[in-house]
């Protein structure tokens, strides 16, 4: 049985400059490489877009599911409950391609740094709140079900009645403070 895609994430195609870029910038840093910079800027411009077409990064109902590699191939599944950050950023040379990096934080992740992190994706403010959105619908709806099916009664009760005590005591507290002034 297969689950629906909700959303796939599109790569632009300017990633490939990107790349190309920063390798002549590193290059021209070690100033050893400047002769190979022709070499180096057309092996990464060959070799990018084959990268770019084996990435992908699909949202499904529960999870976003990354793939990417061409010579080792490597696909992540995140359960979108335990996604506790989804960042946004843009360095200068990104900036001037117009490019942004999403980057995924779980609960429980070990070490500095994203999970996973997905250069270029077209749109990607709109894929990022498409993973939140669907991560809060998500959320909401295993609550419900979580108190419906196995909260008792009474333990509902109990929580109205301790939440209705609890504001009571907040607006006796307001109305002391309000007499002392």
């Amino acid at each position: 049985m297969s689950t629906p895609i909700l959303k796939s994430a599109k790569f632009d195609s300017k990633v490939k400059s990107y790349w190309v870029v920063l390798g002549v910038i590193t290059c021209v840093l070690c100033l050893v490489g400047i002769p190979f910079i022709p070499f180096v800027a057309f092996i990464i411009w060959l070799v990018a877009g084959r990268i770019l077409a084996a990435m992908s990064a699909n949202l499904l109902e529960r999870k976003l599911v990354v793939k990417r590699g061409v010579f080792f191939k490597e696909e992540k599944s995140i359960p979108l409950e335990k996604i506790t950050d989804v960042g946004l950023s843009q360095g200068p040379l990104m900036r001037l391609f117009g490019l942004y990096r999403l980057s995924f934080e779980t609960a429980g992740q070990s070490g500095h740094g994203a999970l996973v992190s997905l250069l270029g994706v077209v749109d990607a403010s709109e894929f990022r709140e498409a993973i939140l959105t669907q991560k809060d619908n998500q959320t909401a709806q295993q609550s419900t079900t979580k108190s419906a099916d196995h909260e008792p009664q009474s333990q509902v009760e109990l929580i109205r009645a301790l939440t209705y005590s609890v504001k009571n005591i907040e607006q006796m507290l307001v109305t002391m403070l309000d007499d002392k002034k």
